[in-house]
């Protein structure tokens, strides 16, 4: 058993399953810990092997490849990783660069500038303080330039397994759509969701509700009808209007 299929144990009495042949009806009456529940697990169920899509081989580069993922997506941040790290795989490395050279390994990243001096800096800040390793101490990894919460959670996660739930544009929609989460603000969200989810499954769920961001419930025209979590979504029942059964 992975260490995140713990988190289930002990959210309701007995164990939940999710069918697409429950009822929405059914769905709506179900105790909303009952209901958590459901959505989790289905989640687990369509996306069992999910992680971070940033390709990496260190903590290092994996931060790296966040502070870059700003306002960008994975794929094109692949490639840039692709061609950056073969040649300065670690701090050492992209701290002797020049921010010009810098720059222009990832120009074709949005706010590359600002993204070129603020990873010069981090890098030199680590080999000065650090040793050249990325700290697993989010106070440390929140002092290095261009590193925010969402972005030590990340990290502190996928790098180290150190549960943090990181909330980005995706978690943040899905998660509100889905009734799981509800204050406006991405550190608002952050702090019901881990009042939601059992610790285990934070940074599991995280990527849970990414994917399913990217695949199913996407910002314009949600595949509703065709997602399995519909019966447990207040959103999506919304959207869809009451079944011809309940008419």
């Amino acid at each position: 058993m992975r260490a995140w299929e713990r988190g289930f144990r002990g959210v309701v009495d007995e164990p939940a399953v999710m069918s697409n042949a429950t009822s929405r009806a059914a769905g709506a009456r179900l105790p909303e810990r009952e209901r958590r529940r459901r959505i989790l697990e289905a989640l687990a169920r369509l996306y069992p092997d999910a992680r971070t899509e940033l390709r990496h081989d260190t903590p290092f580069q994996l931060l790296v490849a966040t502070v870059l993922s700003a306002q960008c997506t994975d794929r094109r941040v692949n490639l840039i990783t692709a061609r950056l790290f073969p040649r300065h795989p670690d701090a050492e490395a992209i701290a002797a660069m020049t921010v010009e050279d810098l720059e222009a390994q990832i120009r074709d990243c949005g706010l590359f500038r600002s993204k070129a001096r603020h990873i010069l800096q981090l890098s030199r800040l680590l080999v000065e303080r650090h040793g050249g390793e990325v700290p697993r101490d989010r106070a440390a990894l929140e002092a290095l330039p261009g590193v925010g919460r969402k972005t030590a959670s990340v990290v502190l996660w996928s790098a180290f397994g150190i549960p943090a739930f990181a909330v980005d544009t995706h978690v943040l929609r899905v998660s509100h759509r889905l009734g799981l989460a509800s204050d406006p603000t991405p550190l608002g969200t952050e702090r019901e969701l881990c009042r939601r989810v059992p610790r285990a499954l934070w940074g599991p769920a995280h990527h849970w509700l990414i994917l399913h961001g990217r695949r199913v419930c996407v910002a314009r025209s949600p595949r509703c009808p065709s997602c399995p979590i519909l019966p447990y979504c207040p959103e999506g029942l919304r959207r869809e209007g009451p079944s011809p059964q309940e008419r």
